[in-house]
């Protein structure tokens, strides 16, 4: 619409035939009167050598969107419906209800299908959830070789899940724990040490073949988050809580109790001929 408005104002015969002027020749004053015709253009206070057949310059002299225009598009607010102001409003008397009946007098129960077995009891059930299941965050060796490389991991220390955390080598969602997996296990061609809560056989045979150490520990929901966040208890005045025992049906998935605070050191494996020779009478 405006490209149009402005080719009928260049075409008019106001506007035609203006002789060109040089940059040290000011527009004339006649030329600036046609603009007060126009108020939507403005012509510049500095000429231009030459521009096709008009010898000035034209530039907006007002944007054509302003905030004093600005509103909604017609229909895009919908005024509520006055429920119950007159028979003329077509919602008056019993407001859409109808006459008499429980969808007229008040609520019921969601789901409530007048007295017939409900949906939700018609659909057989399908399966279950175990709530003993436990989610572990994966993070392979490929990962933790890169990050050594890098610096961000000391090899020389214990690597714990902590470690992993403020490393980036697995998220901040830490649910159970993180497992240990095999990928980029070639990587791997130094002793580490480390502490997760699960590992795979691959994984483990790739460390303890360069002269490492992996040892599953046990956290429950409280001790992961000492583990993970100790500033968290340190700002509510509370002391790190004690390592917990795993449960019956997980011990032979662990090898310790994980400590806490984050240890720094490893703790040497002891074999069971070690542990009964200790616990025999001297």
């Amino acid at each position: 619409m405006l490209r149009r408005r402005i080719t009928s104002l260049l075409s008019s015969s106001t506007l035609q035939n203006v002789p060109i002027y040089s940059e040290s020749i000011k527009i004339s004053q006649h030329i600036f009167t046609s603009s007060q015709k126009f108020p939507f253009l403005q012509f510049s206070q500095r000429p231009i050598s030459s521009i096709g057949s008009l010898g000035c310059q034209f530039r907006r002299a007002y944007s054509l969107l302003s905030l004093n225009d600005l509103q909604d598009n017609k229909g895009a607010r919908k005024q509520k419906t006055r429920k119950g102001r007159g028979i003329g409003s077509g919602k008056g008397k019993t407001a859409g209800r109808g006459h008499k009946g429980q969808k007229a007098r008040g609520t019921y129960k969601f789901g409530f299908e007048g007295g017939q077995t409900p949906l939700r009891r018609r659909v057989p059930k399908r399966g279950f959830k175990n709530p003993f299941s436990l989610t572990f965050q994966p993070v392979g060796l490929g990962k933790i070789a890169k990050l050594i490389n890098a610096g961000k991991i000391d090899s020389s220390e214990l690597i714990t899940m902590k470690t992993l955390k403020d490393s980036g080598a697995i998220g901040k969602q830490i649910e159970d724990g993180a497992r240990l997996m095999g990928r980029g296990a070639e990587h791997i061609q130094w002793p580490i040490h480390l502490e997760v809560s699960r590992v795979t056989a691959r994984a483990k045979a790739a460390v303890e073949a360069a002269g490492g150490s992996v040892r599953r520990v046990h956290y429950n929901k409280l001790g992961l988050r000492a583990l993970l966040k100790p500033e968290w208890f340190e700002k509510k005045g509370r002391l790190l809580p004690r390592p917990a025992r795993p449960p019956p049906k997980l011990k032979d998935k662990v090898d310790s109790i994980g400590r806490l605070p984050a240890p720094t050191k490893p703790l040497p494996f002891v074999t069971e001929e070690a542990e009964s020779m200790s616990a025999a009478p001297a």
